[in-house]
């Protein structure tokens, strides 16, 4: 290392796009063997950051220093032989390929007659996942995974590449408690190697247990870079939201009303699945859905829409039997969901914000001779996002352009453009910051003032608890018990949620 003692230095970094000015002369630097953490909320220019490093974005400005030497990156395969690697924020598997084909792709193991050695390729990959106390199996095919498996994959791909730099973009997001406490060991074990850890999340609790430093970015600016023994957790809120938070959830004031929801001994078709179901749903009132993973949460919401085929059970809207459920019965009975995989089940992301916005409720908007009015649905669909304060240079912008906590707004827009009496909301603030947060917490809670009913799964103890009315808990696919807001606590909902796996 000359000079700095910095493993890396962008300087003066500043990225433009139509009608954004995304990244604004940011300077950032990271020491070798260390964690840095890279904070901000969505929008704030963290990613883009990142991908500019890693040669996906090219800098209209500023300059790269990597190991003391200025480099500039056309690709992300440049930045991958320069010792940088990146976990993105959304899986970028290949589905339907193994999971050694997956790590290796592009640079599998030739024999001597210039074909893949598909038995070296899988050696190398279980020593490799060995190395790493990973216990799938290498020539698995990518799609039998779980989302965590399919995580870990992405882990072991970046570290295969001998990197001198790890850029992890909200690597947690998708994992239980035990295997983000494995990631940290695999991370513990590659800082004490030398290799730099370049960290964005919105987790707090896991910034502070990993991290050496934080760099805090708030609209495409760096506000400034601390270690982390000299932050506090409101500090670093401040830095991000440019405002002090005093509380994280806003009241939840409503009058609760009469029964608008009913699901009756609801059971899978899938026997691996939940069974026997049953609990109600009133007006002006947010239901939590508790568990752990594979408790059966997410399955048995998309059941209630209507995505998920039941064996047995009823479910009853406004005392009324849904006659088949499908998602299109739900609509017209006025249920919403917003689902948990935003990416590939929540957004059409080659669509724009205002065709995401309406897609549900396109059938509203026709005129006298059966054609789309056009006018209509935009003037709708900007009303709509006005309101849920949604960020986008205009409403013809791509979704896919949008920050998470936008997109997430988006989706919002979209059911509520339906009228709908019950929105379910499947880990409504998943990959969202901190102020997001807090204004889709916002949202939840005018929407049940209104008399609306919410159906809120979410894995984050601290939200399920400060949102809710009540919190319905599962363990295994089985309804364990229901606590009312004044008896959840989060040793009573882990109780309820470990029924079955307590001595």
């Amino acid at each position: 290392m000359e000079g700095t003692g910095n493993v890396l230095e962008m300087i003066g970094v500043t990225k433009r796009f139509p009608g954004v000015l995304a990244l604004s002369n940011v300077d950032f630097r990271v020491k070798p063997g260390t964690v840095h953490a890279l904070m901000g909320e969505n929008g704030a220019g963290k990613s883009t950051l990142m991908k500019c490093l890693f040669g996906i974005y090219k800098m209209d400005e500023g300059k790269i220093i990597l190991n003391g030497k200025e480099c500039r990156f056309n690709n992300a395969a440049d930045a991958m032989a320069a010792g940088v690697s990146m976990i993105h924020q959304e899986l970028s598997n290949v589905p339907q390929r193994s999971v050694a084909q997956n790590i290796w792709l592009g640079r599998e193991p030739l024999n001597r007659f210039f074909l893949i050695n598909h038995k070296k390729m899988l050696q190398d990959t279980k020593n490799l996942l060995l190395g790493l106390n990973f216990d799938f199996n290498p020539a698995a095919r990518m799609s039998s995974l779980s989302i965590s498996h399919q995580q870990g994959c992405e882990i072991a791909k970046a570290v295969s590449y001998n990197a001198s730099i790890v850029v992890m973009d909200e690597p947690t997001s998708s994992l239980t408690e035990n295997e983000v406490n494995h990631l940290f060991d695999i991370i513990r074990n590659l800082r004490s190697n030398g290799v730099a850890i370049i960290y964005i999340s919105h987790k707090m609790e896991e910034i502070f247990q990993i991290a050496d430093d934080i760099t805090v970015m708030r609209d495409g600016k760096m506000i400034g870079s601390f270690p982390v023994k000299n932050l506090t957790g409101d500090r670093l809120i401040s830095l991000m939201v440019g405002r002090d938070i005093t509380n994280r959830f806003p009241p939840v004031e409503s009058e609760i009303g009469e029964k608008c929801l009913e699901v009756r001994n609801l059971s899978a078709e899938d026997p691996r699945s939940f069974k026997n179901i049953n609990f109600t749903l009133r007006k002006g009132e947010i239901l939590g859905i508790g568990g752990l993973v594979g408790a059966q949460r997410t399955e048995l919401v998309e059941a209630i829409f209507g995505i998920r085929t039941v064996s047995g059970g009823e479910i009853l809207v406004n005392g009324k039997p849904l006659k088949k459920i499908r998602p299109y019965e739900a609509i017209r009975a006025g249920i919403g969901l917003v689902t948990e995989d935003r990416r590939n089940s929540g957004i059409f992301p080659l669509l724009t914000v205002t065709l995401n916005t309406a897609i549900a409720s396109l059938g509203n908007y026709k005129n006298k001779i059966g054609v789309l009015d056009h006018k209509k649905i935009l003037a709708v669909a900007a009303s709509q996002n006005r309101q849920l304060k949604t960020k986008t240079p205009s409403m013809a912008t791509l979704i896919q352009d949008l920050s998470w906590g936008n997109q997430q707004k988006v989706i919002l827009s979209r059911w509520l453009m339906t009228l709908p009496e019950i929105l379910i909301m499947d880990e409504p603030t998943r990959g969202i910051d901190v102020g997001a947060k807090y204004e889709i917490y916002t949202i939840m809670a005018e929407l049940v003032r209104q008399g609306k009913a919410i159906i809120m799964v979410s894995s984050e103890m601290p939200e399920l608890i400060g949102m809710s009315h009540r919190i319905m808990v599962l363990c295994a696919g089985q309804h364990t018990g229901t606590l009312d807001k004044a008896e959840a606590t989060q040793e009573a909902v882990m109780r309820l949620a470990t029924q079955f796996s307590q001595a």
